[in-house]
């Protein structure tokens, strides 16, 4: 099969996800109102649009950072082996942390995520992921918030991508593979 020759077919729209971000910002904002500065931690590179939206929308003083993993390379499939490619630049300790990803599917990257987060002792650590495919779950981990749940399909859009493409889409897309 080539893995180039594909269509992508709406699954979320644009504005859709814009409504969705907003409600989740103002529950995230209500749960973290008594915090002095909110640390939003973005797992690159999928979360890059969806973090920007929702800061913008968040109701709260806050500082952003960024962590990399990599558990895909250029693959559809994870490998399940998480790399830290780029580490945090600030000290989480005694702070409140909200990390932001794209999408939890096997479970893998959030949960080794968060067992690196939460040794670093914050205050307190929640999740807010966009898209959640329970389906595929491998390791017992849940987001605090979800934006959106999923089938088993491969998605593209809104910052996440496929072999570093699609992701300047302003929606969610299924992935379709045309068969030779």
């Amino acid at each position: 099969m080539d893995h180039n020759n594909y269509v992508i077919d709406q699954l979320i729209s644009a504005k859709s996800i814009a409504a969705r971000v907003e409600a989740l910002a103002a529950t995230i904002s209500e749960h973290f109102k008594d915090t002095d500065k909110l640390v939003v931690v973005g797992l690159l590179r999928g979360s890059f649009v969806f973090i920007a939206d929702l800061v913008r929308e968040l109701d709260l003083p806050c500082e952003v950072d960024f962590l990399e993993t990599s558990s895909y390379g250029n693959e559809m499939q994870s490998s399940r082996e998480v790399r830290i490619l780029k580490d945090l630049r600030g000290e989480i300790e005694g702070r409140d942390i909200l990390v932001v990803e794209d999408i939890v599917d096997t479970g893998h990257t959030l949960k080794h995520v968060i067992g690196l987060l939460k040794s670093r002792n914050p205050a307190r650590l929640e999740v807010c992921a966009l898209l959640d495919k329970p389906s595929r779950r491998e390791v017992d981990v849940k987001a605090t918030w979800t934006g959106f749940e999923i089938p088993d399909e491969f998605v593209v859009g809104y910052g996440i991508d496929y072999a570093q493409r699609n992701r300047n889409l302003g929606y969610i897309g299924s992935v379709r593979f045309i068969q030779d």
